[in-house]
């Protein structure tokens, strides 16, 4: 009898009730401030990561997970019975965290050679970032709570971070210049004029789709963006920071334009918010575009 173990980083934004409802691995990031170090997750919840933030004068910087790190919780699944691990990581060209675990499915296979054949790893490049590729790893983890076999849980994750888009939108370019995203001189300018960029994360990359004038204007590129690419009647999520309010507007603006609610919704972590900053809004959707 296969016994599957889905597993992602903390990146992903699934909530602690998917998390612990699913049985899902999330490993935690590592944020470091200054001298001080955090855990994702642990040492703070996403609410308090923006406080931490927003009382910071520098740059928080997140650390990958290790090759080693992989290592000792594939093996921590193989000696607890388990006979697939499906891990999806963070975007491969933002981190080498999917790197590293390709590493250690090698090295654990080199360590443990009686392994082949009854223990298997599908690492997956989540290609994205947030729910773009943590909604992907909840609704696999469903599907095998129904009786899906660990291959068509590893396709439906790998079809699904292969087509799917987020356009999100930033209130503030002041934690994009911060960390280097946005020119300093851009920053101000886009500060001063009131622009808001409306980013696009697809095929691993992350480009500007747009630019509008104004807090107002954000959703309703968003929206028009999304109709534009958005598969019919295919499952979306909202995407969003600190701003609830922003979040239902979203939400509801989606559900009149498409008929239906959103299938979840992604508060973005520590992982996200360093360059994006705590207020965002977007959505996550499977597209028709290559």
């Amino acid at each position: 009898m296969p016994k599957i173990k889905f597993v992602t980083d903390s990146a992903s934004d699934i909530s602690a009730e998917n998390e612990k409802k699913h049985d899902i691995l999330v490993v935690p990031f590592k944020v470091a401030m200054g001298e001080k170090s955090y855990t994702s997750r642990v040492d703070f919840d996403n609410e308090k990561f923006y406080e931490l933030m927003d009382s910071y004068d520098g740059i928080p910087v997140t650390s990958q997970i290790t090759a080693f790190e992989w290592l000792e919780i594939f093996k921590e699944l193989y000696y607890n019975d388990y006979t697939d691990v499906i891990n999806t990581t963070i975007n491969s060209k933002g981190s080498a965290t999917y790197n590293n675990a390709l590493m250690a499915a090698e090295e654990f296979y080199d360590d443990i050679p009686e392994a082949k054949g009854n223990f298997r790893i599908y690492n997956i490049d989540g290609r994205s970032y947030t729910g773009g590729y943590g909604y992907a790893v909840v609704k696999g983890a469903k599907k095998a709570e129904k009786g899906a076999s660990a291959e068509e849980c590893v396709n439906f994750i790998k079809d699904w971070v292969d087509n799917c888009v987020i356009f999100f939108g930033m209130y503030s370019l002041q934690y994009a210049k911060k960390s280097g995203r946005i020119p300093a001189a851009a920053a101000f300018v886009g500060e001063v004029m009131g622009l808001r960029p409306v980013s696009r994360i697809q095929h691993n990359q992350i480009t500007t789709e747009a630019k509008v004038r104004g807090d107002k204007a954000l959703v309703p590129k968003i929206l028009e963006l999304v109709a534009g690419e958005q598969i019919p009647k295919t499952p979306y999520c909202v995407v969003y920071g600190n701003d609830s309010e922003v979040r239902d507007e979203m939400a509801q603006a989606m559900t009149k334009k498409v008929g239906y609610p959103p299938a979840d919704f992604y508060q973005i972590g520590s992982e996200v918010s360093v360059n994006a900053g705590p207020k965002v809004v977007g959505v996550i959707f499977k597209s028709q575009k290559k």
